[in-house]
């Protein structure tokens, strides 16, 4: 099929209805020439006349009326096509794929999750939970949720979830056993529990801040791990101290237990970002996560412990 074999078929179809260049042109938008000019183009790669010119009449030719016939159902189907694709682009509906880390999804859209399919009956919403930095646009991702630190420059990025802070987390019967930590040096006498970030590879440091002096530990510990759900199961099991941050484990927190030791010592972090590729035109679906996310940030108060790395 030639590449322009389609040029013309709109302004030929409105000519047919309107019987008139001029009237054709002013529906269009365009100048009597430019119309005139598209039909002589269209007529030439048919190599037939579909129009009876006169100085007072626009008729169709034999050839025209049938070849109306054969397009008008086309067109009108290209043009409905046209409008519910836009009607989509503006109406937050369709799947919405995103890739987040673990700790995006529970701190930041799992809390969140039935109220927003609730709210947006016509968004199916895909969530797919991985480790690992992808590169969402390759992937068909509509977006990503990281802490802001890891998401690529070229992204553009909204800040959503709470405040993020490190917390040192523990269960009463290790310390029952092994004693309170005072200080952050102290930790090197203690089982922490290590996590391996499935990035990089590497075991995490502790981060600590107080009054301007900064600590950054490598910890000693007998288990390692690379899943923040396991990580909180061994601190809860009372195998060791595990560094987390705030905003999934609270309820362990609030009912004894695990308890947050050296607060004091314990800095801001890197808080979530939705992240996503084009600036220029962000679709309704996205458009609707990404302010139901920021309203639920400003008016839900901060959470004030919890963990996962």
């Amino acid at each position: 099929m030639r590449q322009d074999m389609l040029d013309g078929l709109v302004t030929f179809v409105i000519v047919a209805e309107e019987k008139s260049f001029s009237a054709a042109a002013v529906r269009l938008g365009v100048s009597p020439s430019a119309v005139s000019q598209s039909i002589s183009k269209l007529e030439g790669r048919m190599r037939l006349a579909l129009f009876n010119r006169t100085t007072r009449s626009v008729s169709l030719t034999e050839a025209g009326l049938r070849y109306l016939e054969r397009v008008v159902p086309a067109v009108h189907d290209l043009t409905a096509a046209a409008q519910e694709l836009g009607e989509s682009v503006d109406r937050p509906a369709g799947l919405l794929r995103i890739n987040v880390a673990r700790a995006g999804y529970m701190i930041a859209l799992q809390p969140i999750l039935r109220d927003f399919l609730d709210a947006y009956p016509e968004i199916e919403l895909e969530v797919r939970i991985e480790g690992s930095l992808i590169d969402i646009v390759g992937q068909g991702f509509d977006a990503g949720i990281r802490f802001g630190d890891l998401v690529q420059r070229d992204m553009v990025a909204v800040k959503i979830g709470p405040a993020i802070s490190a917390h040192i987390i523990v269960a009463p019967s290790y310390l029952g056993r092994y004693g309170m930590p005072k200080h952050p040096h102290d930790l090197l006498n203690h089982n922490c529990i290590g996590f391996r970030h499935s990035s990089s590879g590497q075991v995490e440091r502790w981060e600590f801040e107080k009054d301007g002096e900064k600590i950054e530990l490598a910890v000693n510990g007998r288990l390692i791990l690379n899943d923040s759900a396991a990580l909180t199961q061994a601190a809860l099991d009372g195998i060791g101290i595990a560094y987390m941050i705030n905003g999934y484990i609270d309820r362990f927190l609030d009912d004894g237990r695990l308890v947050r030791i050296l607060s004091d010592w314990s800095p801001a972090l890197a808080g979530l970002t939705l992240y996503y590729a084009d600036r220029r035109r962000v679709p309704a679906k996205l458009r609707a996560l990404i302010d139901f996310l920021r309203q639920r940030r400003q008016v839900e108060p901060p959470q004030t412990a919890g963990a996962l790395t």
